[in-house]
């Protein structure tokens, strides 16, 4: 047997579980660690597991959570703007993992990270609102990341940014992460280390006295991307006081449409933007 299905035996747990336990250090055969989740067993070998609480998410029923589009083993939800995505440290309850394990408790330790990270495929920023992915089987989490990995998930926004976009258009940039706690993001400067080319294009919905209301659709994924691109073009997103956009109630972008054909998931957000902010039309 190999050494992974055993432990996941002895802990009667997820194969993802047993891993993570191999992984650190936990697992000893015959007296020794082993970190190879798949070291064949011989039937006198002897399994030994230093057992590690795993954190896991508090549940809250009070959180109410807009369900877009649900498929065998996963979910869409409408992440509300001003909420994060999961818990950072046990006993948070102000997120939304938190609403999704009161729903879906089968989401529990889903993924490799498991724990407070439990079904988490993607994420958005805490400001941010919109359709937000969460799988709820280890085999469908393995399908989803694997597809934001290849770029053949469609990941639509919609954003208002400052200043006057008269045309559609599309653009390519290195981006770097240059700080973090905050992040922030820019263009990189030339051959600079941890850049990543990230691309994007818009399409114009509505010009308006001082902004434009567009509609972005991601090639690729990056911290603050479209934030950190807007930004660079002059044109930073309304509510962006972080890359130098005008004040407003909120940071103007919303996450519009996920689509993955994969598994079978097709979702459209309508909250989080106003009629009277952006027409759906």
């Amino acid at each position: 047997m190999r050494l992974d299905l055993s432990v996941q035996q002895i802990l009667s747990s997820t194969r993802n579980e047993a891993k993570r336990a191999i992984a650190a250090g936990l697992v000893r055969v015959n007296g020794r660690i082993c970190e190879d989740k798949g070291h064949a067993l011989s039937p006198t070998d002897k399994v030994e597991v230093a057992t590690q609480e795993v954190e896991r998410v508090v549940p809250q029923p009070e959180i109410e959570l807009t369900l877009l589009a649900q498929g065998e083993g996963w979910i869409v939800v409408d992440k509300p703007p001003g909420m994060p995505v999961h818990p950072l440290r046990a006993g948070e309850t102000d997120t939304v993992l938190n609403g999704v394990v009161a729903m879906f408790p089968q989401v529990q330790c889903v993924g490799e990270e498991g724990g407070l990270r439990s079904g988490i495929v993607h994420r958005l920023d805490v400001e941010t609102s919109g359709a937000l992915a969460i799988a709820l089987t280890d085999e469908v989490w393995r399908k989803l990341r694997l597809a934001f990995s290849n770029h053949t998930i469609r990941k639509t926004y919609l954003a208002e940014v400052s200043g006057l976009l008269k045309e559609d258009g599309k653009i390519e940039l290195d981006l770097v992460i240059r700080r973090h706690s905050p992040a922030f993001v820019c263009a990189a400067k030339p051959d600079e280390k941890g850049a990543r080319a990230c691309r994007l294009s818009w399409k114009v919905r509505e010009v308006r006295a001082s902004s434009t209301v567009i509609e972005v659709d991601l090639d690729t994924g990056f911290l603050h991307q479209i934030r950190a691109t807007f930004a660079h073009l002059g044109h930073p997103l309304v509510g962006d006081v972080h890359y130098g956009g005008p004040p407003a109630e909120r940071l103007m972008l919303q996450a519009w449409k996920l689509e993955c054909e994969d598994v079978g998931m097709k979702a459209e957000s309508s909250t989080g933007f106003s009629p009277c902010e952006i027409p759906m039309g």
